[in-house]
């Protein structure tokens, strides 16, 4: 059934909407690998920025504490990250991706690059790089301001 022609043309229902399309097709090619979207955000978030406490990378990944040590555990246990103490205070732990979670986020990546092609299959090469492009600014303007 249709939706009701006052939501077709909010731009925040269909950002909405496709966002759950998008979050669902996500989920989706996580799971087929096993994983869930906070595995990813960990694994890449230490790839690119390197060795970190729990806090500078909850910080730089966004995961609260208590969804990331979750997170870090499962990954631990997966062999994807390894913890081990801070030289500088044995209090804290610095957390360190792994070969294994290395090619596991290799995995993720053609996950979401498989996912990327799904969502966005109706959309030309410019359509996608324009869409980017604008939510970009829609994003950036939002955090900003908040």
């Amino acid at each position: 059934m249709p939706e009701p022609t006052r939501l077709a043309g909010l731009h925040s229902w269909l950002l909405t909407q496709t966002a759950a399309q998008a979050s669902r097709l996500v989920n989706e090619g996580f799971a087929s690998a096993d994983a869930r979207g906070y595995h990813f955000r960990v694994l890449a978030t230490l790839d690119e920025h390197g060795p970190a406490s729990q806090a500078a990378l909850g910080r730089r990944s966004g995961i609260h504490l208590s969804d990331l040590v979750a997170a870090i555990n499962e990954l631990a246990d997966r062999g994807f990250v390894e913890r081990s103490p801070d030289p500088g205070d044995r209090r804290r732990n610095i957390v360190t991706v792994t070969a294994a979670g290395r090619e596991q986020l290799a995995r993720l990546e053609r996950q979401l690059a498989d996912v990327q092609e799904r969502l966005l299959v109706p959309l030309t090469g410019p359509e996608r790089a324009e869409l980017a492009t604008l939510l970009g600014k829609l994003l950036g303007y939002h955090r900003m301001s908040s």
